[in-house]
């Protein structure tokens, strides 16, 4: 199908996508180091070795808290009043990340990773990047940034978990409309985690928003390779065959999201695009056959 289409079409462009393309970013300068509220890395230092009696109430813990998140919510804060230290903080975070309650997921986090720290614990990385995507999750990009830089700081994560860490930096920098960073750290995430379709997703959106419409259709190419049945990735591949004019393949990739996951926000975004090029297509159609 070639045609004009009218302007109602043109709104496909900027049409929503999937949760790391939350808001339009736009140009901003690279990020400058972290903001002092992130504590600087202690001394290297022999991973800590947490007693066996934690690390059992831990894993109690947070089995209750993926079952239970109100109960893991009570028996962190009981375990933290006992002492339980950054175990049972972790623990808290998890609990209130399960509830969707993210900036106290985040404080607790936070709290956890400053007393992993202290203690030498290398798991302090982990605590810090779970404190950056609770943050994330409320929509502080800024802060959330400040977590991701404490993580990578520590200097212990390496290989896929290093290019997962860059990639949660650069949908924290896509959220905060830092494009040229979010473009640099995405280059970092496909080198260490080639085969992380997400991090594929998320530069073909990133690319077809700032109008790089061949880099949007080789990094969807692959994003659907590596994930041929997500619903998130047929979304954004139709999106940017609207955003090229192609509305045939664009009708085909909106259908399949349908398709692979008929219920949810995917689904019901992309029937709201087809029925949007519906829309169109008739307001076409009905001023051609006018004389």
């Amino acid at each position: 199908m070639t045609m004009m289409l009218t302007p109602v079409l043109l709104l496909l462009s900027a049409i929503q996508v999937g949760p790391a393309d939350a808001n339009a970013p736009a140009p901003l300068p690279a990020p400058s180091t972290a903001p002092s509220d992130a504590p600087p890395p202690g001394p290297t230092a022999p991973a800590f070795a947490a007693p066996l009696a934690d690390e059992a109430r831990f894993d109690a813990c947070m089995d209750m808290a993926t079952d239970d998140p109100s109960s893991g919510i009570v028996a962190a804060n009981e375990w933290l009043i006992a002492g339980g230290g950054y175990f049972a903080r972790h623990c808290l975070g998890f609990a209130y990340a399960k509830e969707g309650r993210w900036a106290a997921a985040a404080d607790a986090f936070v709290s956890a990773a400053r007393d992993a720290e202290l203690a030498r614990d290398k798991r302090a990385a982990n605590l810090w990047t779970q404190a950056g995507n609770a943050m994330l999750a409320t929509g502080d990009a800024d802060k959330a940034l400040t977590y991701f830089d404490a993580a990578m700081a520590q200097g212990v994560a390496q290989g896929l978990l290093l290019g997962e860490l860059h990639l949660d930096r650069a949908r924290a920098l896509v959220v905060a409309g830092q494009t040229d960073a979010a473009e640099i750290a995405l280059a970092e995430a496909h080198k260490l985690a080639p085969e992380d379709p997400l991090a594929w997703l998320l530069s073909a959106t990133l690319a077809r928003r700032l109008g790089k419409l061949e880099r949007a259709q080789a990094d969807i190419d692959i994003a659907a390779r590596l994930a041929p049945r997500d619903p998130e990735v047929a979304l954004e591949a139709g999106n940017i065959a609207a955003s090229a004019g192609k509305y045939d393949v664009a009708r085909r990739n909106w259908t399949q999201a349908i398709e692979i996951r008929p219920e949810g926000p995917i689904a019901r975004t992309a029937r709201g695009h087809l029925s949007e090029l519906d829309r169109a297509e008739a307001e076409t159609a009905e001023t051609t056959a006018k004389p």
